[in-house]
């Protein structure tokens, strides 16, 4: 695994779990964690359960006891790490967004399409669509419970940088990040409401804004999803990313979408909603509530309509992965353990893993589009078109790890 940050922690439980949980056909080994401090990378494996751990990831990727690559980097190095895995013949699983720009992303597409030609499999990490309870909501629409698809509210709000006094981190620096609020969180947004419908975004129009446009730098940094140290500042840095996205959306089949992406939205910590608005019926899903869908049945009779709570954690769910027995909950770590079994199985059966580089390419591009069509007022911008508003080139990242 490269990279030790919030990120890291979560992944290194996954992939420690789920051979414990599950019947994998390969048991994932934890041999090294890669950090930029050598001293953090030291602790962090042994906190998390690593083997050892090194501080140069161009080395570890070529080992040959090393069969997985795992990136939970900045966005800034995904591109060149993952290529230079899947051209060493190493199978890779990265984090969202998959790059920083849609150019960046499309060479890591081509390197894994190159590498899956040769058995070497690529996955990106848009963990809650391991989650049971989205997986089902997936499943009924899918069977036509809900009719036509019209429109999609997606929404995923955070309160982390309300505080002008919260110091500066890199995800608040756009060489490092690609963007904020719109990435790092939009990101999920869309690929929930396209995986929930099956259907893909294909124009935009949206709205950024940075409402603290300077943080004080603290004296040390962890870089996680907290937004830091509480160090004593010793300085001022320029926020150069969004604090919140707003952006509507036309899907591929005319239904509309409306996406909202906010890291100041006071009072929500990490509240990611979705709803699906259908012909016949509607389903919404809320990952503060994650064990639980609303599904509305616009076909009942007239006295009974009304959303109902379906708790999807009982043996007639298939997508509750076998966990616990029938009304135990699960919780947010649950869905990396279930991303590792699932990426393993891949692996094992020679098959094609999801959501795929190419997946997340698609995202990349929805995420650029916004980005044009907020520097062009609004405009409506193409989702193919947004293609060629990047921010960053392939092999000009600085290495950091953390």
């Amino acid at each position: 695994m490269v990279g030790n940050g919030f990120m890291g922690a979560a992944h290194s439980q996954g992939w420690r779990v789920a051979p414990r949980f599950f019947d994998l056909t390969a048991e994932p080994t934890m041999d090294v964690l890669v950090g930029r401090d050598p001293g953090r990378a030291a602790a962090s494996a042994e906190k998390w359960g690593w083997r050892e751990s090194a501080s140069d990831w161009r080395e570890v990727v070529t080992r040959d006891d090393v069969d997985i690559v795992d990136i939970v980097t900045p966005g800034d190095s995904h591109a060149e790490i993952a290529i230079a895995a899947l051209e060493a013949g190493k199978h890779v699983l990265c984090e969202k967004p998959l790059a920083n720009s849609s150019h960046e992303a499309e060479a890591m597409t081509r390197a894994a399409e190159a590498a899956a030609a040769r058995g070497i499999r690529s996955m990106v990490g848009f963990t809650y669509r391991r989650l049971p309870a989205t997986a089902f909501a997936r499943h009924l629409i899918a069977e036509g419970r809900i009719g036509d698809v019209r429109h999609v509210r997606a929404s995923y709000l955070q309160d982390w940088l309300v505080d002008p006094a919260s110091p500066m981190t890199w995800r608040l620096q756009k060489d490092r990040a690609g963007s904020g609020a719109l990435g790092d969180i939009g990101a999920h947004a869309v690929d929930m409401a396209e995986y929930l419908t099956g259907l893909q975004v294909a124009e935009v129009s949206g709205l950024l804004e940075t409402f603290v446009r300077q943080r004080p730098i603290a004296g040390s940094s962890s870089g996680a999803i907290s937004g830091g140290s509480s160090a004593p500042a010793t300085g001022v840095g320029e926020v150069t990313v969004d604090d919140v996205a707003f952006f509507h959306g036309r899907f591929a089949s005319g239904a509309l979408g409306s996406f909202e992406a906010s890291r100041m939205a006071t009072g929500r910590k990490n509240a990611l909603r979705v709803e699906v608005s259908g012909s016949r019926g509607a389903i919404a899903f809320d990952l503060e509530h994650l064990n639980r869908i609303e599904y509305y049945d616009a076909t009942a009779p007239a006295a009974e309509q009304g959303f109902t709570s379906i708790i999807v954690t009982e043996p007639e769910h298939p997508w509750v992965s076998a966990w616990w027995p029938a009304g135990h909950l699960l919780g947010y770590e649950h869905g990396f353990a279930n991303q590792a079994r699932d990426f393993v199985e891949a692996i094992a059966s020679g098959s094609d893993p999801s959501p795929s580089f190419a997946d997340g390419l698609h995202v990349q591009r929805v995420l650029d589009a916004v980005e044009q069509s907020s520097d062009s007022a609004g405009a409506w911008v193409g989702v193919e078109q947004g293609a060629g508003a990047t921010r960053a080139s392939v092999g000009v990242a600085g290495g950091a790890v953390d």
